[in-house]
């Protein structure tokens, strides 16, 4: 994580979807070593940008992990 991420309390993190699957979401890291967010959906994993310790949960910005 960069300096300016902050943690996700846990029960904020039991809320976050994929807003494609439904999945739930985990702490991950990016290729470019920045941190993200990845769907647990077994068919289609999605990643999601993290940006100043936000994550930011658009369709339009999931890659594939």
């Amino acid at each position: 994580m960069t300096n300016d991420a902050v943690p996700f309390e846990p029960w904020a993190r039991d809320l976050l979807r994929c807003p494609v699957t439904g999945a739930t979401l985990v702490d991950a890291t990016g290729p470019d070593g920045e941190p993200c967010l990845v769907s647990t959906d077994p068919e289609r994993p999605l990643r999601y940008p993290v940006r100043g310790g936000i994550p930011v949960l658009l369709a339009s910005d999931a890659v594939p992990a």
